[in-house]
């Protein structure tokens, strides 16, 4: 039985579909057996993040037609034998695409794998119930803003309505330098505000966005690398900490990294 667990988000922008990614890649790591399912149709880019765009025959929505079967619309990663990639579609018939077929799509992955990540439209609206309808876990990524924070309360709240057995923050784009100098809410305060459990913290990482304008994700060269095997390891249950995004801004060697970021 897989376990299913939709990342969603107040707003658009935050990063959630790259925390998805990368998140898939970690537990593939940890020899886990995960599918991405991409669930933002006519939004998608899950399959550019992770570089599959060009093998797509079929997608979510052609399961859903009846066109395909749902393994002959899973893309294997090339990297991690372990990890697949069910894409989305660039339009569809709202018809046929409705919460209840998703569910069914996401039920038929669970005596494959041992997870399915959800990557969830941004927002509240429809899309967004057809997405949080087959979870049973959430994650809410959040960035470190207030209009980012109002927004992952709302969607908060509107899970506890929903068949969700747990839900957790991931904190996205965190600037130490900024938390110490306090330009940026820390994320043990942003956990107290918003009164949910912290996952994981992701570093602001200029390696994520090089990465991804080549459909790559993150490898042990990027300093978001060991932040990702963290929340990994802490949704296994391995683990119960969060990535130190202050640590390398500490002491004398600290303060000069933190004057030389401030100045470019």
């Amino acid at each position: 039985m897989a376990r299913k667990i939709v990342l969603t988000s107040g707003k658009g922008g935050v990063g959630k579909t790259t925390i998805c990614a990368n998140l898939g890649v970690a537990l593939a790591r940890l020899n886990k057996r995960v599918v991405l399912v991409d669930v933002d149709i006519g939004l998608n880019n899950l399959d550019v993040v992770t570089g599959v765009e060009n093998k797509i025959v079929y997608d979510i929505v052609d399961v859903i037609e009846g066109k395909c079967r749902i393994k002959q619309a899973l893309i294997q990663d090339i990297n991690f034998p372990n990890l697949y990639i069910m894409p989305s579609a660039h339009s569809y018939n709202k018809a046929q695409v409705t919460a209840e077929n998703v569910k069914k799509v996401i039920e038929g992955l669970n005596d494959y794998f041992d997870f399915v990540l959800i990557d969830c439209p941004a927002g509240i609206d429809e899309p967004f119930k057809r997405a949080v309808g087959g979870a049973d876990e959430a994650l809410v990524v959040v960035t470190p803003h207030l209009s980012s924070l109002r927004d992952a309360d709302k969607v908060l709240m509107i899970l506890s309505s929903y068949d969700i057995k747990e839900y957790s923050l991931v904190v996205n784009r965190v600037r130490g330098d900024m938390v110490l100098y306090k330009e940026m809410i820390d994320c043990k305060k942003i956990s107290e505000l918003l009164d949910a459990r912290l996952s994981g913290v992701i570093p602001e990482d200029d390696n994520i966005t090089t990465f991804l304008s080549v459909g790559r994700t993150v490898n042990k060269s990027c300093e978001s690398y060991e932040a990702f095997m963290m929340l990994a390891k802490n949704i296994l249950g391995e683990t119960n900490k969060v990535y130190d995004y202050t640590e390398k801004y500490r002491g004398l060697f600290g303060f000069f990294k933190r004057a030389l970021r401030r100045k470019i």
